[in-house]
């Protein structure tokens, strides 16, 4: 099973988002656009796990805490590696100190059961598409320059979950399979 841990986005966010891509999607731009149902904050990418090392993964990521709920607010749209060649499009994230404390403390009670740190820093963010090609680039950064504002809402969450996806021809299939409160009681 291929798992991976994230925060999930609030209705207001989730609807701005969309509206957001809706727009975007009329450029013609060759981007795989993500889909609604996709959108969401990855905090760790566990990856393929055979299905009876769920417990554990269960029981590890029940052990991370954190003493106040994270803080995010959703702003500013760029492009890994960058906007001339970009591969990914994405939504910038201004977070509490506390999402990088939750994120490493996934790397450290998940490493023992054989699943492989992550070896860049954590760069929260939120992908809303990757680049097939640069066809479109131009009409897309017009559009994006077009823009009223680049804020989609702010949230607070004292939980996240562990996700199963299965890929599939119509794009990814997310399951959730566990939530967990982060907040010390």
């Amino acid at each position: 099973m291929r798992l991976f841990v994230a925060l999930e986005l609030t209705p207001a966010i989730r609807t701005a988002l969309e509206e957001l891509l809706q727009r975007l999607e009329r450029t013609g731009a060759d981007v795989r656009w993500v889909h609604s149902e996709g959108l969401h904050l990855t905090l760790k990418f566990i990856g393929e796990q055979p299905e009876e090392s769920l417990p554990r993964v269960r029981e590890a990521l029940s052990s991370v805490r954190s003493a106040r709920p994270v803080e995010l607010a959703f702003r500013g749209l760029g492009y890994f590696p960058n906007e001339r060649r970009p591969r990914v499009f994405w939504v910038g994230l201004e977070a509490s100190e506390n999402l990088k404390e939750l994120a490493a403390q996934m790397e450290d009670v998940l490493a023992p059961l054989g699943i492989e740190r992550e070896q860049r820093a954590y760069k929260p963010h939120l992908t809303l598409g990757r680049f097939q090609s640069p066809q479109g680039l131009a009409r897309l950064q017009k559009e994006i320059a077009a823009l009223t504002s680049n804020a989609f809402g702010e949230m607070r969450t004292e939980e996240f979950f562990l996700y199963q996806s299965k890929l599939l021809r119509g794009g990814a299939q997310y399951t959730k399979l566990a939530t967990f409160r982060f907040v010390r009681e």
